[in-house]
């Protein structure tokens, strides 16, 4: 536990940078590092620790985050002006750091809805998939009819949602990003957390339904429906058909109970959006803690974001259970080298205004605290873009950094859940999947705690520990998958962002 007097926060005593806790003015004696601060440093923020020369690589986490642009002086700001991206060597060390994973002895659990063939449930929504953009009104209009006190009959359905999106033609019927669209979609079609499916198109899109349904081995039947509106006559009567087929999905989607599940059932989505510097000091350990809590207790735990763990592969290859699953990870940062070049961009595009504004320099410093949201167990799979997970414990899913669409492949994947850490403030949410937010710092939590469902900033703060404060996330993990609603929820988030990866040329 950090102690509530010392201005700066170490990481590693290897560190050529210590973290402020408190905006430090010059002058200010830093009695642990023996160092005068010059300048103003804001909370957050690096401060140099010894003299360091142009050129040379600048350590935090005892890893490179950086290289000098111009010598940097002990107790000076270091940040954006005097800190750089430079090229260095990774060491992979496949399965180095691979060890057993320590199962619990007594399984948590929660209550949550076992589905006829077996999955289970965290919530219980009716879901209306639009397969192109221009059927996207009409589904709105469906959901629209389910507001209010619609659903007073039903109290076991916790929502009828459309959830649209802004592609489904234009596009290559056999390309990439039709294959990721369909397999996003099937995915959420068979979501544990949808009692019942409706699939609504337009009729002369790209993305045919009976393609889609054909692609992701989807059967219609009393709880999966789908037509046009081209076949149907129009919007007025394709919104009142709509509304019929919910009808009839209702009854069925409200027989079901609670019951008491092990936590093996659970599958988060990893997020970290609005990172500031203490986002890998406090939130994303902390997250980490309860992400191996889960997997001691035989739950699943989805890490994704390919272009924030860059520069910090090297960390999880170290960890993967083979070779194999190690080089799939590092042929994914391999493809987004490329795919980023091709598009006149870099890598370190990333951090943000807003990151950098909290204390974050390069995407090297960035992707080290990021990689802390997947705690330490082994790397047991890679999975591509809104791929099924089938594998148990601790997994990969390449997605952008982007939260709305990284977040919407991993619910595609099978997340019941999302766990979602910030620093700068984030109002996320994401149906069918309830999402929990933990707040870096207490400053966000107290401005913002409207929209966070924890504060990991007492870390920061001297009064409790990454441990403690993972073991009390991963108990409200559970309350949540038991019925809890979270903040988002409560706010009604959840329907506009669902975001499917587009990657192809839009004609």
């Amino acid at each position: 536990m950090l102690t509530k007097t010392s201005f700066t926060i170490r990481l590693h005593p290897n560190d050529d940078v210590v973290i402020a806790r408190t905006q430090l003015v010059s002058g200010t004696t830093l009695l642990d590092e023996n160092v005068k601060i010059s300048g103003l440093v804001p909370p957050g923020h690096k401060v140099a620790t010894r003299a360091i020369a142009p050129g040379e690589p600048v350590k935090r986490y005892n890893q490179i985050i950086g290289f000098a642009k111009r010598a940097i002086a002990p107790g000076e700001h270091v940040h954006l002006h005097n800190l750089a991206m430079g090229e260095f060597t990774r060491d992979y060390a496949f399965g180095a750091d691979v060890k057993p994973t320590r199962y619990a002895a007594q399984p948590a659990t929660f209550m949550g809805i076992v589905r006829p063939d077996g999955r289970v449930a965290t919530r219980n929504y009716i879901g209306i998939l639009s397969t192109v953009n221009c059927s996207a009104t009409v589904a709105h209009g469906i959901a629209d009819a389910f507001k209010g006190a619609a659903l007073q009959k039903f109290p076991n359905v916790d929502g009828v949602v459309a959830l649209t999106h802004g592609s489904g033609c234009g596009m290559d019927v056999q390309g990439e990003s039709m294959q990721v669209l369909r397999r996003t979609l099937g995915g959420y079609a068979k979501h544990a957390n949808f009692a019942g499916a409706l699939i609504v198109g337009l009729g002369c899109e790209a993305n045919q339904i009976s393609a889609l349904l054909g692609a992701e081995a989807l059967h219609e039947g009393p709880l999966l429906r789908t037509f046009s509106i081209q076949d149907t006559g129009g919007t007025a009567k394709a919104i009142a058909r709509g509304v019929a087929m919910i009808d009839e999905m209702l009854p069925h989607a409200n027989d079901v109970a609670r019951q008491s599940v092990p936590a093996s059932h659970l599958t988060l989505g990893l997020q970290c959006g609005g990172s500031d510097g203490y986002s890998g000091i406090t939130a994303n350990p902390a997250l980490g803690a309860a992400v191996d809590l889960l997997v001691r207790h035989g739950g699943t735990a989805i890490l994704s974001e390919t272009p924030e763990i860059y520069g910090a592969e090297h960390l999880l290859t170290r960890r993967a259970v083979s070779r194999e699953v190690g080089e799939k990870l590092i042929e994914r940062i391999k493809w987004w080298e490329e795919y980023t070049a091709r598009n006149r961009g870099e890598m370190n595009n990333n951090p943000s205004p807003g990151n950098k504004a909290g204390g974050l320099t390069t995407i090297l410093e960035k992707s080290l605290g990021a990689v802390a949201k997947g705690g330490t167990t082994n790397l047991v799979a890679v999975y591509e873009y809104a791929e099924a997970i089938t594998a148990k414990g601790f997994v990969y899913m390449d997605t952008p950094g982007y939260d709305p669409v990284s977040a919407t492949g991993q619910v595609a994947g099978g997340a019941n859940m999302i766990c979602f850490t910030t620093g700068r403030g984030s109002a996320y949410g994401c149906a069918p999947s309830p999402s929990l937010k933990l707040a870096t710092n207490t400053a966000l939590w107290e401005r913002q705690e409207e929209d966070i469902d924890i504060n990991c900033g007492e870390i920061v703060d001297g009064t409790a520990t990454v441990d403690v404060m993972g073991e009390r996330f991963f108990r409200l993990m559970l309350e949540t998958a038991s019925g809890k609603k979270s903040k988002s929820e409560l706010h009604g988030y959840g329907q506009n962002e669902f975001v499917p990866w587009y990657l192809g040329a839009v004609m």
